[in-house]
């Protein structure tokens, strides 16, 4: 049993574990991580947030010296990690999964990153012991979140990150309560200005049954890559639509007129006039964010 007793101005990190019936694991989790931690100088906590299990988490995570909050009921990965983001005491946030897959052995070199980052992630190689299904899935998820956010995402979707609790709580009301909080943090961090960087990790095989649905989840990352492009670079989305209804409409026209012989067309038209319409949309979006970033 560790004693976890410390003066809560004196708490410089909180390690952060949201679990759901994860008793296969949890216990060896928070002990690694207390292994680990004490070697450090600095005073720190470990929270894990349960998120309404069936299953012995709670007690397992309790008897191991965690500080456990409860949900009463299953909310989701994310509304977890926001519970405990809001209860840790700590400067420093480290947020990392209950189910073993990610090693706490890192955990010192990520925090002294932040030294000069806001935000540290950790970005799964691949030695890492990942599905083809899932790598190809972060592959798409990266590739857009790149171009939203003018730089290489390496891995978009990593929930092994280190974090300023500062920052984390300035997004905390962007952060959905499903899987996809991973997502809305990196997008958001780097949307805003903020430094981060990634630190290379091999991720481990799970225990137990995975909580994500391939393509339930998956087309849940592509909607909050969009939702979030829109609050920080709307142009970034209604540029390239604008363009594609433009060349729809130009090109369907001179298909009737050259080919076809015919004329011009209100199809035509319509497509072009929308194309106006959408790119002007964008372009008030664009202001209202500005302003808001005044604000």
């Amino acid at each position: 049993m560790y004693n976890q007793n410390i003066n809560a101005g004196q708490i410089e990190v909180s390690v952060i574990v949201p679990a759901y019936n994860e008793e296969q694991s949890i216990q060896t989790v928070v002990d690694n991580i207390h292994r680990v931690l004490l070697q450090e100088n600095q005073a720190y906590e470990v929270i894990v947030v349960n998120d309404g299990s069936h299953d012995e988490t709670g007690d397992l995570a309790r008897a191991a010296g965690a500080r456990v909050l409860e949900h009463a009921y299953n909310i989701g990965n994310g509304a977890a990690v926001k519970t405990g983001i809001r209860a840790a005491k700590g400067k420093l946030i480290v947020l990392m999964d209950g189910d073993g897959q990610h090693d706490p052995e890192v955990i010192p070199q990520m925090i002294n990153l932040l030294n000069v980052y806001d935000m540290v992630v950790g970005a799964r190689s691949r030695d890492s012991a990942t599905d083809f299904q899932r790598d190809l899935g972060n592959y798409i998820y990266n590739w857009l979140a790149s171009y939203v956010c003018n730089r290489k995402i390496e891995d978009l979707t990593s929930g092994f990150r280190a974090v300023k609790a500062a920052i984390a709580r300035e997004f905390l009301h962007l952060i959905p309560n499903t899987f996809s909080y991973p997502s809305t943090l990196t997008l958001a961090v780097a949307r805003s200005g903020y430094q981060f960087e990634y630190y290379p990790i091999i991720v481990s095989k799970r225990k137990g049954k995975s909580k994500i649905n391939l393509f339930r989840d998956g087309l849940r990352f592509v909607v909050i890559i969009f939702k979030v492009t829109t609050l920080f670079s709307p142009l970034k989305i209604f540029i390239p639509a604008s363009m594609t209804l433009f060349s729809l409409g130009f090109g369907y026209g001179m298909y009737k007129v050259l080919i076809l012989g015919s004329r011009y067309g209100p199809t035509s038209a319509l497509l072009m006039t929308m194309s106006g319409l959408v790119f002007l949309i964008g372009l008030i979006s664009e202001q209202l964010t500005q302003i808001r970033y005044e604000k």
